[in-house]
């Protein structure tokens, strides 16, 4: 039989990226092209930016990842599409983009879910099959809990209610004068930090609900920095204060993510685990990973980094459709909302 090759599409939020694998999972070619440049004076995504950057810079990673991959578009066996959740505007552009490709090249359409493709790119670092398994993932825009009893079957057991982990980074990074991506800024403020300074709030850390709440936290850092009635600086100086609000949230967001990723594990009783999503490559959080699920007897899966933030690679999920025949017809729409 041969070998079938697959392009994908990805543009749920703020990058556009191309990506050309196998039905072996073999990576040939992963395009990301970034818009850091479009939002950074923003200080977060605005989404009719990204989906005009989008519309720019996706012909020139369609065609780069072509190159990349040494792939004429003749060997392209399916074209697969992140559909969504994700930003209305961003999903049209790559849903668009991959349809006509399809119907151009008359090879079938396989449509995955963006959040899901998150877990399965820890299957993908892992190179063997780690369903079933909880799966968590905690990006800019997600923060949500999955049984996964297949790679194409899973279910939501709570999410966030409010902001995602990712957004609180990032609202928490603006809040202390740390610029965007707020992620990363934070992270390398709280290397020299003390993150038991501050005994910031952790929602539902002590209730048996699956969800979680970063509105309050990010409340709790703003009356640090300045309490009720007083004005907020226009810049909160570096130094030991900053520093230690930086290191005593991220503390608080971890601690939460893995004690209810344990709890979730404790409550359907799977004794795997596998978390994707941007938030994933701080260091902190997969260092208590790592630490928390080898007490408890957890195998754990991470995403290589660079399989963390949003990427086209990971929509390699589609091969797990392509082998049992489910394709998606061109009439399918784009999903912002549906996990």
């Amino acid at each position: 039989m041969n070998q079938a090759n697959i392009i994908a599409i990805e543009t749920s939020c703020d990058e556009t990226s191309v990506a050309i694998f196998n039905d072996k999972l073999e990576v040939l070619s992963s395009v990301v092209a970034s818009q850091f440049k479009w939002h950074e004076r923003f200080g977060g995504v605005v989404p009719e930016v990204a989906a005009r950057a989008h519309m720019e810079l996706l012909n020139k990673s369609i065609l780069q990842a072509l190159q990349d991959a040494n792939m004429p578009v003749s060997q392209i066996s399916a074209v697969a599409v992140h559909n969504g959740p994700g930003l209305a505007g961003a999903l049209l552009v790559g849903l668009s983009a991959a349809k006509m490709i399809a119907l151009g090249l008359n090879v079938p359409l396989i449509a995955v879910n963006h959040v899901h493709s998150h877990i399965y790119a820890c299957r993908m670092s892992a190179g063997k099959d780690i369903f079933p398994c909880v799966g968590m993932v905690v990006s800019g825009g997600h923060s949500i809990l999955f049984e996964c009893q297949t790679a194409l079957e899973m279910k939501r057991l709570g999410g966030t209610i409010d902001d995602a982990a990712g957004e609180a980074f990032d609202k928490v990074a603006a809040l202390l004068g740390l610029g965007f991506p707020g992620g990363p800024a934070v992270e390398r403020e709280a290397l020299s930090g003390n993150p038991n300074e501050y005994a910031f709030p952790k929602s539902f850390f002590y209730e048996d609900r699956l969800d979680f709440s970063f509105s309050g936290l990010k409340t709790a850092v703003l009356y640090t920095i300045a309490p009720p009635g007083q004005a907020r600086p226009a810049i909160v100086e570096s130094g030991k204060k900053r520093a230690d609000i930086a290191a005593s949230f991220q503390k608080a967001v971890v601690d939460v993510l893995v004690s209810k990723a344990l709890q979730a594990l404790k409550k359907t009783g799977l004794k795997r685990l596998a978390v994707g999503g941007g938030v994933v490559a701080n260091q902190t959080l997969r260092q208590k990973l790592l630490e928390d699920t080898k007490l408890n007897g957890i195998e754990l899966y991470l995403p290589e980094k660079n399989l963390c933030t949003d990427n086209a690679a990971m929509a390699a999920l589609s091969v797990e459709a392509w082998k049992q025949g489910i394709f998606t017809s061109l009439d399918v729409d784009i999903k912002p909302t549906v996990f």
